[in-house]
């Protein structure tokens, strides 16, 4: 039985609007069912020791095939 891959994630672009992301999504035969917002995390090296810092985020659209 074929895998049902209805399934797809998109992110917001750094030069795009929710909006366009939406209607990109739209254009793909997509409709959005969950808005994540994910932490982006730099590496830092202070005293010999690696730790995570935030530096930004990034917003995420789960979706499912219309």
């Amino acid at each position: 039985m074929p895998k049902n891959n209805s399934k797809k994630r998109y992110e917001v672009g750094e030069q795009e609007s929710i909006a366009q992301c939406l209607e990109r999504m739209k254009k793909d035969g997509y409709a959005p069912v969950r808005r994540a917002e994910e932490p982006i995390f730099k590496e830092v090296i202070e005293n010999g020791e690696k730790t995570l810092e935030p530096v930004g985020r990034t917003i995420v659209f789960h979706a499912v095939k219309q």
